[in-house]
C-alpha cells in the first residue's frame, strides 16, 4: 500500500501542457485535487539522470519540495531499437527549445532512412514524491511500429507516427479515452492507483 495522500492535493510536475491533460485525467479516480508546477510557478530542474525513473524522481522531488506538497513527475518517451534506445530520455530534447515535434519526427524518420526494423516502444516513469524525501516510483511500457507520414492530430509528441501492436490507427489517430486505455502512460497509472487506490484520505 502507497502512503497516504492526506492533504487531497497533488503537484504534477510539469510545463507540457498535453502531458498535464493526460495526467490530469488519469488521476481522475482518486480524487485528488491537482495542480500543475507551472501554475505554481516551480522552476523546471535539470535532468540529468541516465533513466527515465532517475529523470522522473529528479523532477518530482524538486516539486515537492519546492511547493510543501506531494508530487508526481512523469519522464516519458520513444525507444527506437534500430536508433540504439535513442531517442529516450532526450525524447523531448528533439524537439528543440520550441517544443517542435515535427521537427523530431521528421529527425527520427531520417535516421531510420535505410533501416527495415521500425520498431519502437514507449515508456512512462512515474514518481510520487513527498517534501520529506519519501518517493515510490512506477513505469509502463507499450509496444508498437513507427509509421511515415504522421497520422492524426491528437495526442502530442510522437503520438502521430507511434501505431501500437495489434491496432491499425496511431495514438495521434486514436481518441484519447481509447488511446487512455492502452498507453504506457496508462499502465504506469495503473500500476500507481494499485498502490494508491485504498490509500487516499
Amino acid at each position: 500500500m502507497g502512503r497516504n495522500l492526506s492533504s487531497g492535493r497533488l503537484v504534477i510536475a510539469t510545463h507540457n501542457p498535453g502531458k498535464l491533460r493526460e495526467i490530469a485525467e488519469l488521476l481522475a479516480p482518486l480524487g485528488v485535487e491537482s495542480v500543475s508546477a507551472a501554475a505554481l510557478g516551480l522552476p523546471e530542474p535539470e535532468e540529468t539522470g541516465k533513466s527515465f525513473i532517475e529523470n522522473a524522481a529528479i523532477k518530482g522531488q524538486a516539486a515537492a519540495q519546492g511547493s510543501g506538497l506531494p508530487a508526481l513527475a512523469d519522464d516519458s518517451g520513444l525507444v527506437i531499437p534500430a536508433l540504439d534506445g535513442r531517442p529516450g530520455i532526450h525524447s523531448a530534447r528533439w524537439a528543440g527549445p520550441s517544443k517542435d515535434f515535427g521537427q523530431a519526427m521528421a529527425r527520427v524518420q531520417c535516421e531510420l532512412s535505410g533501416l527495415d526494423d521500425r520498431h519502437a516502444y514507449f515508456v512512462c516513469a512515474l514518481c510520487l514524491a513527498w517534501p520529506d524525501g519519501h518517493k515510490e516510483t512506477f513505469e509502463g511500457r507499450i509496444d508498437g511500429k513507427l509509421v511515415w507520414p504522421p497520422r492524426g492530430t491528437t495526442g502530442f509528441g510522437y503520438d502521430p507516427m507511434f501505431q501500437p501492436e495489434g491496432h491499425d490507427l496511431t495514438f495521434g489517430e486514436m481518441e484519447p479515452a481509447r488511446k487512455h486505455a492502452m498507453s504506457h502512460r496508462a499502465r504506469a497509472f495503473a500500476e500507481l492507483l494499485t498502490a494508491l487506490g485504498t490509500a487516499v484520505a
